[in-house]
């Protein structure tokens, strides 16, 4: 009955989590959740204002597909200003959130049995859009420290490798990858004619380091396509709001399936959005000290209990290798759930099995709390 496309998708790990938690919780056990991947805090007031003003003044129907003319001309300047990507207008598609944006761009450019090659450990949905768009997954192990491995990304490349999949600052890990790898990276992709997609959504949480944008590299403005969005930045995440830019062939290709789905972004949010982006430092600010403050205290937490990991670098994630004498991710992420603690088994994002990802967008005080349970957990 159903189609193969979809009988072949596999759940959201993370919100199969959470799903799980919720049912506990309605059986009356307080679970903490360190699986969530969204900011903790509320929309910042601005923004809220900014979309009640758009309501008010009719921001309510159908904007154009590739999204509202000033929010498309905002992202320009903030791509100019903050990266060094230089686009035109033309060259930017609005859409659903960032989500919807690597969707349309995995359909736009596979063919049944093209391959696309993600740089792991990397966020489980990129596995299922690929499947979904009829390609396949080759996974590329990391470098030490979580870094681009661009030898095994070449090694990897056939004659029918599309795309190379990166994302930095990087969901699990928290790595951001360094300028030079970002160059080779380019560089490899422009040689073998391959496009990259660079997922940069966690591109204002960084605690040390420079974003480095492969779009804005030489060869990159022919060869990358820059995917972000609101909903970190701003605590945006059901607001759905994100955006693509890059060469225009496929930005156009991706408009037309935007076309015959979504339609277009919410209206009043692209208005909010196109007048907040330029203030984008000053309001994430706040929200990037306090999760710096977390990831303080969550990586010396762990580091305590046994658990093998570096300091994360950005995102608001840590993927800490388990204490030796837990051997299997899954088996410990059941023990920590009866515990009421909830994370996110490390085999998803690229066959992980000894990692966990542990999200920190939770108070300090609920932190500290898991850290007790999980020592528990670990004694017995």
């Amino acid at each position: 009955m159903l189609s193969s496309r979809v009988t072949r998708l596999k759940e959201s790990a993370t919100l199969k989590m959470m799903e799980r938690a919720k049912a506990l919780e309605a059986r009356g056990v307080r679970v903490i959740s360190l699986d969530v991947g969204e900011p903790d805090f509320p929309t910042p007031r601005e923004v809220v204002d900014a979309a009640y003003r758009a309501m008010l003044e009719g921001y309510t129907h159908y904007t154009p597909s590739k999204g509202l003319p000033e929010l498309r001309r905002a992202i320009v300047e903030k791509l100019r200003r903050d990266n060094g990507i230089d686009v035109t207008a033309d060259q930017v598609l609005v859409t659903p959130g960032a989500k919807q944006a690597l969707f349309y761009l995995f359909m736009a450019l596979l063919d049944e049995g093209d391959e696309v090659i993600i740089a792991t450990p990397a966020w489980p949905s990129y596995w299922e859009m690929v499947s979904v768009a009829g390609g396949v997954v080759k996974e590329a192990p990391p470098s030490d420290g979580y870094g681009l491995n661009l030898e095994a990304i070449e090694g990897l490349v056939t004659d029918r490798t599309k795309a190379i999949v990166v994302n930095s600052p990087n969901n699990p890990s928290g790595a951001v990858f360094s300028r030079e790898d970002m160059e080779g990276l380019v560089e490899l992709a422009s040689r073998r004619k391959l496009i990259v997609i660079s997922d940069e959504i966690y591109e204002k949480i960084l605690y040390e380091g420079t974003h480095v944008s492969p779009a804005s590299l030489p060869g990159g403005e022919e060869t990358v396509v820059v995917v972000n969005g609101f909903s970190k930045t701003f605590a945006m995440t059901g607001w759905r709001l994100g955006y693509l830019a890059g060469p225009r062939q496929i930005v156009d290709a991706a408009t037309k399936l935007q076309q015959h789905s979504a339609t277009c972004a919410p209206a009043f949010a692209q208005r909010a959005a196109a007048e907040l982006l330029p203030q984008a430092d000053r309001l994430a600010r706040p929200m990037v000290e306090e999760f710096r403050r977390r990831r303080d205290f969550i990586v010396s937490a762990l580091r305590s209990l046994g658990f093998r990991l570096e300091p994360p670098r950005g995102a608001f994630y840590v993927f800490p290798e388990l204490p030796d004498s837990e051997p299997d991710s899954t088996a410990f992420v059941e023990r920590a759930l009866e515990a009421g603690v909830s994370m996110t088994d490390g085999k998803p994002f690229g066959g992980f099995s000894r990692n966990v990802r542990i999200s920190y967008a939770n108070s300090l005080e609920n932190l500290r709390e898991a850290m007790e349970r999980l020592s528990g957990v670990l004694k017995r």
